[in-house]
């Protein structure tokens, strides 16, 4: 995975998370596999396993041990109201930010498109 993405998604992998488990309980090896069957592929299960702590400490989710048939019980994660008190925000955050760096992007790209225009006119004109 490119440094940037890396650097970025490590500000927004908690939002992912609880986004997630909006959509369903699940215990972190389950977590790391959705994710990296959507093309996080070099998420390591250390990431999620810490960030679920972080979560759980928070009070963003609920956790439930449930009997594991291949070793000891596993820790399932559910949303709870403030967790989605806080996916709220961070979608409505993520929202804000979206749009300003597409509002960014697309000036950006007028104003290049400008830019060349400018200078072909200078060209054309022998300046």
């Amino acid at each position: 995975m490119p440094k940037q993405l890396t650097e970025m998604l490590k500000g927004t992998l908690e939002g992912v998370v609880l986004a997630v488990l909006a959509g369903r309980a699940a215990y972190g090896y389950e977590i790391t596999t959705w994710l990296r069957e959507q093309g996080f592929a070099d998420i390591a299960e250390g990431t999620i396993y810490a960030l679920l702590l972080r979560i759980e400490q928070r009070g963003l989710v609920d956790v439930e041990k449930r009997p594991s048939e291949k070793g000891p019980p596993r820790k399932v994660y559910s949303l709870n109201a403030q967790g989605g008190e806080y996916l709220d925000e961070f979608w409505r955050t993520w929202a804000f930010l979206t749009e300003r760096l597409e509002r960014l992007r697309s000036g950006q790209e007028s104003e290049h498109a400008q830019q060349q225009e400018s200078q072909g006119r200078q060209q054309e004109e022998g300046i």
